[in-house]
Parts: structure tokens; C-alpha cells; sequence
């Protein structure tokens, strides 16, 4: 049976619509703690609770840690990034360790790769604009910027994990079996050893380091969207497939993530690729999908539900068919 993830936010928060993507299959939620901590989502995640309490399910509730992701700081108001415009550095919030290794010539991607920039001294000229908001991501192309595994509001998170229900514990930009290691470190110390520790390959740190970072996880997560900022996106189908193959060589469970229903965010139905891509996880012996901005902020959170329980169904029964 293929666990299905939906992550939770503003447009399924109400206790009615949750009980409805339970009754159509959902078997949890991801809670992206980018942005807040448990502590602040409580009403939430009672909603969630109840939901599931009513629908009969229990559910399981993944937090995604901040780890070692940068994020840009708070801006006034949203920028608008024209293309081909050339803008002051300190427009942007950068973080102290952007600003520390930042060079001329360097590409810098926000908002998960919306968004592109080239920094010469003390000025970047856009290469791909838009809007960008406060705490979106940043990465400098082809340089990796030293972080600790785990940040402070992190380890508050871990240490609120059981009292809150959690079930399994998303750790960001998993680089090496070190960072693995921090977060169950940081379980036992909260008496939570029985949390399942979900490892996110988002880097090519994290890709050179697979076979020693997949026997200390759970589950291993195919993050598609900063992993395709980090290797040509061409590539990103391949190495989704190497990922699953080293996963089942090592029978490691994973899960496969990131823009799986996107057009669904406004429209009740998905486009063939989206169908093709679910079935194509499952049939390459995925555990596990998940769906983020769909159900998070998206039109139609229980469709989404429905749509990939009917896909990861039909791509089961043609395994076992053939």
C-alpha cells in the first residue's frame, strides 16, 4: 500500500476538507516548519487530529525541518524582479553565510530556482525575474555554504516532536550520514527514538554520499525541486531512477516529491505528464508520494487526494499484472 502525503496549510486547514482527503485515501501530512514551529501551529494541527480521528485513520504527521537551507530574510513588501534589471545587493536580505562567500560572476537562485541573478560587486543583474517574498530560498550555483544539520528552532521542534503527535521527522539537504546522525541524537535526547527520520536528497553532496546516508534512514525523499537546481534539469529523470535504484539494492523505503500535481493548484483535473510521472514513481517501487503547494494553498486539495490514490492504485495493479 503506497502512503500518500498531502502538506497542510491555508487551503485544506478546515477540519471538513481534511476528513474528505482522508476519505479519499490521504494516509498523512507533511507540515513545512520553514516558516513556524509547532508550538504556533497547534490549532492546525488539532484540526488535522480530528480529522483524521473522525475519518478512522491514523494518520501520520511529518515535519520538514529548516536545516541547513538558506533562506532570504524579510523584506518590507514584495520585490518585483524585472528582467534585465540591475538592482543593489542590499535589496535583498542575504543571509551572513550568502554574504560571506558570495563572488563576482556568481549565479544566485531564489524562490527554488524561480528566480535567477548574477552578482557582480555590490549589484545583481536578473537573468530570470519575477516577485520574490520574504524568507524564500537562495542558492549559490556550484558552491555548497557550510551549515550545521540542525538550527535552534530545529532542535525546539524535536524536542516538541512526540507531545505534538509526530510521526516522522523531514530532514532537509541531507549531506552525509552526519547529519542523520544530529537529528537522532537529538530524538534520543527527547525520548522520541521511535520517530522515523525521512533523509531529503536535494544536492550533489547528498547524491555523492547516498550509500552511506540511505542505511541511516527511514525513508529516503527524491526532492526533485532544489535537487533540479543543483543538476541540469535534463538530468533529473536519471537520477531520480539511480536514487531508486540504490534504495532498492539497500531496501530503503522512498518517497517522491515536488511539482507531481502542480496544475491541479488551479484546475480540478491533472495534465497526462502529472499522471504518468505518479504512475512511473510507483512502478520504479516508490513507497511513499507527496504533494505539497496542491494541497497546501492550492483550488482543489481533496481532487488532488483522489487523483493520486486512483494513479498510485492503477500503477500498483499493472506491477502486479505484469
Amino acid at each position: 500500500m503506497i502512503e500518500l502525503f498531502g502538506t497542510l496549510g491555508p487551503a485544506c486547514r478546515d477540519q471538513d476538507t481534511l476528513i474528505h482527503m482522508f476519505q479519499e485515501g490521504m494516509t498523512g501530512m507533511r507540515l513545512n516548519l520553514s516558516h513556524s514551529g509547532l508550538a504556533e501551529s497547534e490549532a492546525m494541527i488539532h484540526e488535522f487530529q480530528q480529522a483524521a480521528n473522525t475519518a478512522g485513520v491514523k494518520p501520520e504527521l511529518l515535519i520538514d525541518l529548516q536545516g541547513p537551507e538558506l533562506r532570504i530574510g524579510a523584506l518590507n513588501q514584495a520585490l518585483t524582479l524585472a528582467d534585465h534589471s540591475i538592482i543593489p545587493a542590499s535589496a535583498i536580505p542575504l543571509p551572513a553565510q550568502v554574504a560571506e562567500v558570495l563572488e563576482s560572476s556568481d549565479h544566485v537562485l531564489l524562490d527554488d530556482g524561480k528566480l535567477e541573478l548574477d552578482y557582480q560587486t555590490n549589484t545583481f543583474t536578473v537573468l530570470r525575474g519575477g516577485t520574490l517574498l520574504s524568507r524564500k530560498s537562495i542558492k549559490i550555483v556550484n558552491k555548497d555554504v557550510p551549515m550545521p544539520a540542525l538550527t535552534d528552532a530545529d532542535k525546539e521542534n524535536l524536542a516538541l516532536a512526540r507531545s505534538f503527535g509526530v510521526s516522522a521527522v523531514m530532514q532537509p539537504f541531507v549531506r552525509d550520514d552526519f547529519d542523520l546522525k544530529a537529528v537522532k541524537e537529538e530524538l534520543l535526547k527527547n525520548n522520541a527514538p521511535d520517530i522515523r527520520i525521512f533523509s531529503k536528497i536535494e544536492n550533489r553532496i547528498g547524491l555523492s554520499n547516498l550509500d552511506r546516508i540511505i542505511p541511516h534512514s527511514d525513508m529516503v525523499v527524491i526532492a526533485r525541486g532544489d535537487l533540479g537546481n543543483d543538476i541540469p534539469l535534463a538530468e533529473l529523470p536519471g537520477v531520480q531512477k539511480d536514487i531508486a535504484s540504490a534504495c532498492k539494492k539497500q531496501n530503503v523505503p522512498f518517497l517522491v516529491v515536488t511539482q507531481m500535481l502542480t496544475s491541479m493548484i488551479s484546475s480540478p483535473v491533472p495534465t497526462r505528464a502529472e499522471v504518468s510521472d505518479i504512475f512511473n514513481a510507483v512502478t520504479d517501487g516508490a513507497s511513499a508520494v507527496m504533494v505539497t503547494n496542491e494541497t497546501a494553498a492550492g483550488n482543489y486539495p481533496v481532487e488532488v487526494i483522489k487523483v493520486l490514490r486512483d494513479t498510485t492504485a492503477a500503477a500498483e495493479a499493472w506491477c502486479l499484472s505484469h
